[in-house]
């Protein structure tokens, strides 16, 4: 059986590593795309902007806002740095629903993707969990609600091996039945840098699909679907093996193609002369007894998880509610 090339070339659900990629080495600025960065107290906070078409084809992501904070310090734990990302993803994050004309009082939708029993894939119900729901009180005891609080709910719909029904339908029927105003999806995502695993949270206004991140090409939560604008939160918790044996070959050549023994860059030099398809048919060879590609992780996934998902819950609660405050956020997660 003859196998898909595609599937083993180097994929990301992260504008700013589709954005790095279609740039190059050259790093040239693409027309259409528009970047503005920002670096404070080991936070970098990039805000990218595909206007056009074209821009839009040139880096393989759809025309809207993305939001990218990267944080290499969180892999080592600080609880201060938390609290710091969490409020800058606060801010941002209620920068970002200005910008697209989402109002104080407009009611929200928390979907929470991803399967709760697979630990790299449990982000969306794990800030479900912690996130502050209030529509209850606005339905119920409306008059009791106090100022400073937004009409929230949230759900975490599993996944189509566990419920045998897709995401989008669930939370389509939700929709229709409560009427919100703005959904926000969560989910996990596939880097291309192993960098960026657990210590990156893009924001989206366009979106998400899920099992995108491992090549599911499926329904998604989008406003032309639902009818409701859908912003997207992400986090990239997985790796294609694929992707790393890629990385390893494009190390290999920067490494090896400059100034060196003679024999050596003879020998490794021939690496300049491997072709896109060629690797690909490499790495291919590596994985073939499989049929697939292996999604990598960290073995310290658990950990991981739970901060950044914190990490989330944290920011979103603050960004919803006025109510809550880098003072009192504590008392809203667990």
């Amino acid at each position: 059986m003859d196998l898909d090339l595609q599937l083993y070339s180097v994929r990301t659900d992260l504008a700013v590593e589709a954005k790095e990629m279609a740039q190059g080495p050259q790093k040239m600025p693409i027309p259409g795309v528009n970047e503005e960065v920002e670096e404070s107290d080991g936070i970098k906070v990039t805000r990218l902007g595909v206007a056009n078409a074209a821009g839009s084809q040139a880096i393989g992501r759809a025309i809207g806002n993305y939001v990218t904070l990267e944080v290499p310090g969180l892999r080592n734990g600080d609880t201060g740095l938390q609290q710091r990302v969490s409020d800058v993803f606060a801010r941002e994050f209620e920068q970002f629903m200005t910008k697209i004309g989402i109002g104080k009082d407009s009611s929200i939708l928390i979907v929470g993707l991803g399967n709760w029993n697979v630990t790299p894939d449990s982000l969306g119900p794990l800030v479900v969990e912690n996130s502050l729901i209030t529509r209850q009180f606005y339905e119920l005891v409306p008059d009791q609600v106090s100022p400073g609080y937004r009409n929230v709910s949230a759900i975490a719909p599993g996944v189509l091996g566990l419920t045998g029904i897709e995401s989008s339908e669930v939370v389509q029927g939700i929709v229709d039945r409560t009427k919100p105003d703005v959904i926000i999806a969560i989910d996990a995502l596939a880097s291309r840098s192993l960098e960026r695993i657990n210590t990156t949270i893009q924001i989206a206004d366009i979106g998400i699909h899920p099992g995108s991140g491992i090549g599911n090409k499926r329904r998604g939560l989008t406003q032309e679907i639902l009818g409701v604008p859908c912003i997207a939160i992400g986090v990239p918790t997985v790796c294609y093996a694929s992707t790393i044996v890629n990385n390893v070959l494009e190390m290999m050549k920067k490494h090896f193609g400059g100034e060196g023994a003679a024999h050596t860059k003879e020998i490794m030099g021939l690496l300049d002369d491997i072709s896109e398809q060629e690797r690909l048919e490499l790495v291919k060879e590596v994985l073939e007894p499989l049929g697939h590609d292996l999604i990598v992780t960290p073995k310290e996934i658990d950990e991981f998880i739970e901060g950044i998902a914190n990490i989330v819950a944290s920011g979103l609660n603050a960004a919803l509610h006025d109510a809550v405050d880098p003072g009192n956020v504590g008392a809203y997660t667990h």
